[in-house]
């Protein structure tokens, strides 16, 4: 296996992002490694063929956009000292927008990451019937190796 030297976190601002966020850190750290978060802004208009999108779409779009870029921000701020400390030697951090799996390989591979760290449950209900789900689309397609995190699993306990 090669050297980890850049890891991508995909991350969708839900309750369990701090936790992914947390192993992401904690590896990365381990590793000496540069973190990349992510954030992807779904793009509906790939379902234009069978739901009726408002005119004004390309607005909220927009807006969604802007309000990721404010919440990034903010995450990788909260984060900011923790990952100091860890000596993580660089934090970046991106709002893509487009089909949230595709964009997220994408990234991990244009970036030439090395691990994708990821949750396993981000949508929960209707959503996650309608978009599918992101980590195993992921976990099937990625070009390097993916490492999910259940939030919802509790630790084991050490003996």
């Amino acid at each position: 296996m090669k050297e980890i030297k850049i890891i991508v976190t995909p991350i969708d601002f839900s309750e369990n992002a701090p936790k992914v966020a947390e192993s992401a850190i904690y590896v990365a750290g381990k590793f000496k490694a540069a973190l990349h978060f992510v954030f992807v802004v779904q793009d509906f208009e790939d379902y234009t063929g069978f739901v009726d999108l408002p005119a004004n779409m390309m607005n909220l779009k927009q807006e969604v956009f802007e309000s990721a870029e404010v919440q990034m921000h903010s995450f990788v701020d909260e984060r900011s000292e923790k990952c100091k400390a860890a000596g993580i030697p660089e934090v970046q951090s991106k709002v893509l927008t487009g089909d949230i799996a595709e964009e997220i390989m994408g990234y991990a591979k244009n970036n030439a990451c090395d691990l994708l760290i990821m949750g396993t449950h981000g949508y929960k209900g209707l959503e996650r019937i309608i978009f599918g789900s992101i980590a195993d689309k992921v976990v099937k397609n990625a070009c390097c190796p993916v490492l999910t995190i259940n939030p919802y699993q509790e630790e084991c306990e050490k003996k």
